[in-house]
């Protein structure tokens, strides 16, 4: 593996830090108990890094986006993760009757909302639910939701605690019989070398930007689950065979029996 392709992610880190740490560090400077809670200033620094890089990341994913989430999200659509609810530029408004945002860092619920609205779709009728819950919180999802027509992921499997257990969760007890699951997520990259130096860097990429882990197989466990009627995986035209951010999208559609 070539050093600039290993190393290449330390370009994106000092961006990230250029963003976010000013903001951060007034943060703690304002709230001096932020430094008794690594996790919440992870958070923070992580929402400063979404605003300026959000729609950028947005764009990079463009392509795919538009060919994974806009023919096939249907009905009820949670979207794990949203972020700033960029999702909603790929949604249908004919064929998607309800958007429900889950994003457990509620600085971000703001731009959801925005976007979210200009899309068409609002709170006041129903057609908009924003949930401060994360991914693992199945039990109260379920209970908020019922089942759901489809579940998008996008940039969030790498962040979940537990993945594994989240996703057998999520699409066992969340996604209706004949429901679809969709995602676009930066997994494990398939050469070993590439791979090491993903396992090299995740300790610091997580502990700096909320938990996001770099060398997650998110398409192998989903794949091996045995609930699936159809299933597709494909991955970014273009993209490096070194690439640290290695991605890969997917629609699985559960058993209608399932």
């Amino acid at each position: 593996m070539k050093l600039t392709n290993a190393f290449g992610l330390l370009a994106d880190f000092w961006l990230a830090i250029r963003a976010a740490f000013i903001p951060t560090v007034n943060d703690v400077f304002n709230t001096p108990s932020l430094l008794f809670s690594p996790s919440l200033v992870s958070k923070r620094f992580m929402a400063y890094v979404w605003v300026a890089f959000a729609d950028s990341t947005d764009d990079a994913g463009r392509a795919v986006k538009f060919g994974l989430i806009t023919p096939h999200a249907h009905g009820v659509v949670l979207d794990i993760g949203a972020g700033h609810g960029h999702t909603v530029h790929y949604l249908d408004r004919q064929k998607v009757t309800q958007y429900v945002a889950l994003e457990p860092n509620t600085r971000m619920h703001s731009h959801i909302r925005t976007r979210a609205n200009a899309a068409g779709f609002v709170e006041p009728d129903g057609s908009l639910a924003i949930l401060s819950y994360g991914a693992q919180d199945t039990a109260r999802i379920a209970a908020a939701l019922g089942p759901v027509d489809t579940i998008v992921s996008v940039l969030t499997l790498c962040s979940v605690p537990e993945p594994e257990r989240t996703l057998h969760n999520l699409v066992g007890d969340v996604l209706k019989a004949g429901g679809t699951l969709l995602f676009y997520e930066h997994v494990r990259n398939p050469r070993e070398d590439v791979a090491w130096w993903q396992r090299f860097w995740t300790p610091m990429w997580q502990t700096a930007f909320d938990g996001c882990k770099l060398d997650r197989a998110t398409h192998v466990w989903i794949d091996a689950m045995p609930v699936w009627e159809t299933k597709k995986v494909w991955g970014k035209d273009g993209e490096d065979f070194e690439s640290l951010f290695w991605h890969r999208a997917g629609r699985f559609v559960k058993k209608g029996d399932a």
